[in-house]
C-alpha cells in the first residue's frame, strides 16, 4: 500500500513539471535575455539566427566605400580633391587618379573612405557636413558614378552581406540607369494640379523602348552576378532571394518625378523581379516638402489604374526642428490614405502626426508594416533610445520589421540591427522572430501567406496538419507552397528558425 502510495505521488509531482516544461521558443529567449548585457555575445549569438527579410535596403548605400574604391581603381576613376567625388576619367588638376589610391596615397585613400560613409565623422571636418542627416545623404553623389558602373558587382557583394547576416529574402531599393535618361526627365508633365492623364498619355509612347532597356540591364546584370557568385567559396555564397523596389526620387521636379512613377508602375507590371514602387529621398528638402502632397496625388493618380503595384514609401523621416511643426502632422497618414502605401519606412516622427491614436489603429487594422532603421535613425535625425517610436508602434500591435538601411554608409550589418534592438530597445528573443517572420510576411513577394491573417500561431487550413518548416505531406500543403513564393519562404524560415534552436539549446554558444 505504501509503495503503491509514493508510487501515485511520484506521478502526481511529476505531471505538473511535465505540463511546465518550457517551449523552445522561450529556453532561447532565456539565452538571449541572460546576454542581452554583452553586445560581443549578443553578436555571436545573434549572427547566425535567421532573419527573414529585409525591406529597406537601398542598393548603392549598401555597398562599403572600400569596394567602391577598388571598382574605382580598376577602371581608372578620378576622385575630387575636396568633396571627394569619383567620377569617370580623364581626370584634371582637381582630382586625383583613383588607380591604386590605397599604395600610392594610403591617407588620401583613408579620408576618401570617411567621405564616401559616416565612418569617423565630425561635423565641420573633413568634407565639411555639420551633421549626421547632412553628411549621409551627402555621400550618396559621390559614389553614384562608380556605383551606377557596377550594377554587377552591387548584387554580388550586397548578397553575400546577406547571406552572412543569414537574411533569406531581400527587397532592394534600385533603379535601372533609363530612370535618369534625358528622353525619360526631359518630358512635359504635371506641374502643379496639372492634368495627369494628358501626362501620362504623353509619356506612354516612350515607355515600352525604356522598359525594355531596363530589364536588359538587370538580365544582363544578374547573369554576371550568378555567374561570379558561383565562382566564389561558400559560406557566404549569393543565395539569397531578391526582388526590387524601384524609387522615385522626391526631390526632383513634378514633371520629372511624374515622370519616374510612371516608368516604376509600367516596369513593375512587366517585370515580376520588380515587386513595388519607393519614393526616397531628404523628406524634409524643400522641395519634397514643397512638392509632398502633390507627390501623394500623384501615386494616387497610378495607383487606381494599377492597383497591383504595391508601394512603400518613405514617410515621416522627419523630426521636430528638422522642419517646423507644421510639416509633421501628416506625412504618414498621407502616404497611407491619399498614396496607398502598403508599407512605410522609418516612420519616426510618428508621435507628430494629427489624430495619432486614429492612425496607429487603422495602421494595425490594415496590417501596413513600418521598416525599423535604428542606426540610420540614431545618425540622421539623431532619435535613438527611448526617443525611438519602435515601442510605441509595437504597443499598437502594428507590424515592424528591422532593416540596415545603408549597410555601406552606416558602416553597420542587420545583425548590428538585432544586436541593438536588444541592447537599445529591450527586445527579446520572441520579439526578433517575429520581426523575421515580419520580413517575409509584409513582403511584396507574389503569393498567398502561410500564415491567418498574419497570426504565426495559426497556418493556412491547406498546412495545419503538418508542422511549418518539416516536410509539407499534405498534398494542399504542397499545392499552396508550390504556387505562393511567400509561403515557400515562410515555410523555409520555420525550418530555419527550428534547427537555429536547437543548435543554442544544443549547447553551440558557449559564452559564459
Amino acid at each position: 500500500m505504501a509503495r503503491r502510495f509514493s508510487f501515485l505521488l511520484a506521478l502526481l509531482l511529476a505531471a505538473p513539471a511535465q505540463a511546465a516544461m518550457p517551449s523552445r521558443e522561450t529556453r532561447v529567449d532565456a539565452v538571449v535575455a541572460r546576454h542581452a548585457g554583452s553586445p560581443p555575445a549578443l553578436r555571436v549569438l545573434l549572427q547566425k539566427m535567421p532573419k527573414g527579410g529585409d525591406l529597406h535596403n537601398h542598393l548603392d548605400g549598401s555597398v562599403y566605400a572600400e569596394d567602391y574604391l577598388k571598382w574605382a581603381s580598376d577602371d581608372g576613376d578620378c576622385i575630387a580633391r575636396t568633396t571627394r567625388a569619383i567620377s569617370p576619367p580623364p581626370c584634371t588638376s582637381d582630382q586625383v587618379p583613383a588607380k591604386d589610391l590605397v599604395s600610392r596615397d594610403p591617407q588620401f585613400y583613408q579620408e576618401t573612405i570617411d567621405a564616401l560613409s559616416m565612418r569617423n565623422f565630425v561635423p565641420g571636418l573633413g568634407t565639411g557636413e555639420v551633421s549626421g542627416h547632412d553628411h549621409t545623404f551627402a555621400t550618396f553623389p559621390r559614389f553614384g558614378a562608380v556605383a551606377a558602373a557596377h550594377l554587377a558587382d552591387s548584387l554580388v557583394v550586397t548578397r553575400m552581406q546577406a547571406a552572412a547576416d543569414n537574411v533569406s529574402y531581400i527587397e532592394q531599393i534600385a533603379d535601372p540607369a533609363v530612370a535618369f535618361s534625358s528622353l525619360l526627365l526631359g518630358q512635359a508633365g504635371p506641374a502643379g494640379s496639372a492634368d495627369f492623364e494628358t501626362a501620362r498619355t504623353a509619356l506612354e509612347p516612350i515607355l515600352p523602348g525604356l522598359v525594355a532597356a531596363a530589364r536588359a540591364q538587370f538580365d544582363a546584370a544578374e547573369a554576371t552576378a550568378k555567374s561570379r557568385c558561383r565562382a566564389r567559396p561558400v559560406p557566404p555564397d549569393c543565395a539569397v532571394q531578391v526582388r526590387y523596389l524601384f524609387f522615385v526620387l522626391r526631390t526632383l521636379p513634378p514633371q520629372q518625378a511624374f515622370a519616374q512613377m510612371a516608368l516604376g508602375f509600367a516596369l513593375v507590371k512587366a517585370d515580376p523581379r520588380f515587386v513595388g514602387v519607393e519614393l526616397v529621398a531628404p523628406e524634409d528638402d524643400p522641395v519634397a516638402l514643397r512638392d509632398f502632397q502633390l507627390q501623394m496625388l500623384m501615386f494616387q493618380f497610378f495607383e487606381k489604374s494599377a492597383p497591383q503595384v504595391r508601394l512603400s514609401l518613405h514617410a515621416g523621416e522627419l523630426a521636430l526642428g528638422l522642419v517646423p511643426p507644421s510639416e509633421l502632422g501628416f506625412h504618414i497618414a498621407e502616404s497611407i490614405d491619399v498614396a496607398g502605401a502598403r508599407r512605410i519606412g522609418h516612420g519616426y516622427s510618428i508621435a507628430h502626426e494629427i489624430n495619432v491614436k486614429l492612425l496607429l489603429a487603422e495602421m494595425a487594422q490594415k496590417r501596413i508594416a513600418v521598416e525599423i532603421n535604428l542606426t540610420s535613425n540614431a545618425i540622421t535625425p539623431g532619435i535613438a533610445g527611448a526617443e525611438h517610436p519602435l515601442a510605441l508602434y509595437r504597443a499598437a500591435h502594428v507590424p515592424v520589421t528591422l532593416a540596415a538601411d545603408d549597410e555601406g554608409v552606416f558602416r553597420i550589418d542587420l545583425t548590428h540591427e538585432y544586436v541593438r534592438a536588444v541592447t537599445e530597445q529591450h527586445l527579446r528573443y520572441r520579439d526578433l522572430k517575429e520581426i523575421a517572420r515580419n520580413g517575409l510576411e509584409y513582403s511584396f513577394l507574389p503569393g498567398g501567406s502561410l500564415w491567418m491573417g498574419g497570426d504565426y500561431r495559426a497556418p493556412a487550413p491547406a498546412c495545419a496538419a503538418g508542422v511549418p518548416g518539416g516536410e509539407a505531406k499534405a498534398p494542399a500543403c504542397a499545392r499552396l507552397l508550390a504556387g505562393s513564393e511567400k509561403a515557400a519562404a515562410q515555410w523555409r524560415l520555420e525550418g530555419a528558425l527550428a534547427r537555429y534552436e536547437d543548435a543554442v539549446l544544443a549547447g553551440w554558444f558557449t559564452a559564459p
